[in-house]
């Protein structure tokens, strides 16, 4: 799907798939109208209707194995951001064990990489063009402020620690939400569904070729439930792309106040 798709509001998504596939469906049924002449129109007429239930069951197990991937992804990438922001709220939690300075630079620093997250990363994401090529500058610099601190008292030492493996957890919640920015149904299903949706709107169209009322409802209706599923999937191919789509609300509302 064309990335000028993904990033339509909902509204103009619906109209452009339901457009299409009319156009689609009306076309099948305008061809084999015309076709549907003489010895052309009797062996339309002994096709079987009993190859419609399989077609559409097919078709049907193609709609369900993409969108398995599609809820899978979308899943995963909430459950990313989530693990990602309760990390952070960790670390902003542990720094007030180290009062004066080294909370607030904490605080300062996690604060900062949500920003840049926000600011930054989540446009990429959407691009599909953000990678793991580069480190998180602001967070690397989280960890080593705290691998620098010199704890006095056993409470701080744990906390360093905790803040320590929080910090990992939000290092791995990052490498997810970006792996999983790349993930999208890829051109070989969309194409499988869209082969799929044809044969059975020719075929509909062949079984009632005597009867223009009865293949244009028909049609009409196999073409409904097609672009219906479409629109389904198209709207959350891409798990940051798009009208309905994973933001980084979850990481803002655990951003330290400034003030502090």
């Amino acid at each position: 799907m064309s990335d000028w798709l993904h990033n339509l509001p909902i509204f103009w998504m619906a109209l452009v798939v339901f457009g299409f596939t009319y156009l689609l469906a009306a076309g099948i049924c305008g061809l084999v109208t015309v076709l549907a002449k003489g010895e052309r129109a009797r062996a339309f007429k002994t096709i079987s209707p009993g190859m419609l239930p399989p077609l559409g069951i097919i078709f049907g197990l193609f709609v369900a194995f993409t969108a398995a991937q599609v809820w899978t992804d979308n899943e995963r990438a909430n459950a990313a951001v989530d693990r990602e922001a309760s990390a952070l709220r960790a670390v902003v939690v542990l720094a007030a064990v180290f009062p004066g300075e080294p909370e607030s630079r904490l605080r300062a620093l996690i604060r900062r990489h949500i920003e840049q997250a926000a600011a930054q990363e989540w446009p990429m994401m959407a691009r599909g063009t953000a990678t793991l090529r580069f480190t998180p500058a602001l967070l690397a610099e989280t960890l080593q402020s705290t691998l620098a601190l010199t704890p006095d008292t056993e409470g701080q030492k744990t906390a360093q620690r905790e803040i320590t493996t929080a910090l990992e957890t939000a290092f791995d919640a990052r490498r997810q939400r970006i792996i999983i920015s790349q993930s999208h149904v890829n051109l070989v299903k969309w194409l499988c569904l869209f082969v799929q949706a044809v044969a059975a709107l020719f075929a509909i169209a062949m079984i009632h070729c005597d009867n223009r009322i009865a293949s244009a409802i028909a049609v009409g209706l196999f073409a409904t439930g097609v672009a219906a599923s479409v629109l389904l999937i198209a709207s959350h191919d891409r798990p940051f792309t798009g009208e309905i789509s994973v933001g980084p609300g979850p990481l803002l509302q655990v951003m330290p106040d400034a003030s502090r």
